[in-house]
């Protein structure tokens, strides 16, 4: 059974807001902002996506929430979808540093807290649960709650993540770093299709490539070589630091086992560290992308979500 009636996931809910914010440099990032309805506020969430995700992904599960009174926020993350580009390649995911992503965060984050309601939770998936995780540990990020959804704390390479970075750092010696990585899949080298690496729904997959057809300006393809050396090396680098441990957030990691795009075991030990962090596990019967997995995943997924923020977020 759903958790609430689903609204339609491929038009953006009425009151919805598509507009830009306007980093500190100068870079322009497209932003989602959904008010929380009217006499009904029960906090303010920032949602990050992925590495080329967009925010149209997730309409349906942004409108489970926005009808228990939140109010919702996101942004493309810079260099992907609505955000530019940072390599001559248009549909190619670059950034030179991923400290610009922090970066960005701090500048776009400090003024979310600001304006919004509270309490303030923000939600990261895969690439934007690892930034969200470094930006706490980096302290320029502090949100009253926080959940992680499939994090990106350690990438799939062959032979591991060191035998993968070195590489990275071979391939970039070879041409421009900012060329693709790859070309189609998610993953290189797999028998799997890009579908069953992100989720078992194939109508929930569907809808991401009815957002490509209806706005081809905003698909991002595969990463560039700069990116996958930048992924290793942040992920490594928030691992050696040690400064996860010291984050005090209320943390809610969602991770699925079987996840075929980022390392499961890698996000299991790290969210062991913080004081106040606490696990949900998902089998074979989930891909990367849980809260767009099929209902038995996802509704678990969300029931989760809505229980620790009732605990740890309370309405104020």
């Amino acid at each position: 059974m759903m958790l609430s009636p689903a609204p339609l996931r491929r038009a953006l809910p009425d009151g919805a807001v598509v507009s830009t914010w306007t980093a500190p440099d100068g870079w322009r990032l497209r932003r989602f902002d959904w008010a929380a309805p009217t006499g009904k506020v029960r906090g303010s969430i920032l949602f990050q996506g992925g590495r080329g995700d967009i925010f149209e992904k997730y309409l349906e599960v942004f409108g489970h929430w926005h009808a228990a009174g939140w109010a919702i926020t996101s942004i493309d993350w810079r260099g992907q979808a609505g955000s530019g580009r940072t390599t001559d390649h248009a549909r190619c995911g670059d950034i030179p540093d991923f400290a610009m992503f922090i970066d960005d965060l701090r500048g776009f984050g400090a003024e979310w807290l600001a304006n919004g309601a509270g309490p303030h939770v923000a939600i990261g998936h895969s690439m934007g649960g690892h930034l969200l995780l470094r930006a706490m540990a980096e302290r320029v990020f502090v949100p009253d709650a926080a959940v992680l959804v499939a994090p990106m704390l350690g990438l799939k390479g062959p032979g591991g993540a060191g035998v993968g970075e070195a590489l990275a750092k071979f391939m970039s010696r070879f041409g421009p770093v900012r060329r693709p990585a790859w070309k189609g899949n998610e993953r290189p080298h797999t028998l799997q299709s890009r579908q069953k690496l992100l989720t078992h729904d194939a109508s929930r997959y569907a809808d991401e490539l009815f957002w490509h057809e209806a706005k081809p300006e905003i698909v991002t393809g595969p990463p560039s070589w700069r990116w996958v050396l930048n992924a290793f090396r942040s992920t490594r680098e928030l691992r050696q630091s040690g400064k996860v441990a010291s984050v005090r957030v209320p943390i809610l990691g969602l991770v699925a086992e079987a996840d075929g795009l980022v390392d499961p075991q890698a996000a299991l030990a790290q969210l062991a560290g913080p004081p106040d962090a606490q696990v949900i596990r998902f089998g074979s019967e989930s891909a990367h992308e849980i809260l767009r997995e099929a209902d038995p995943v996802r509704d678990r997924a969300i029931a989760a979500i809505d229980a620790f923020l009732d605990a740890r977020a309370p309405a104020k």
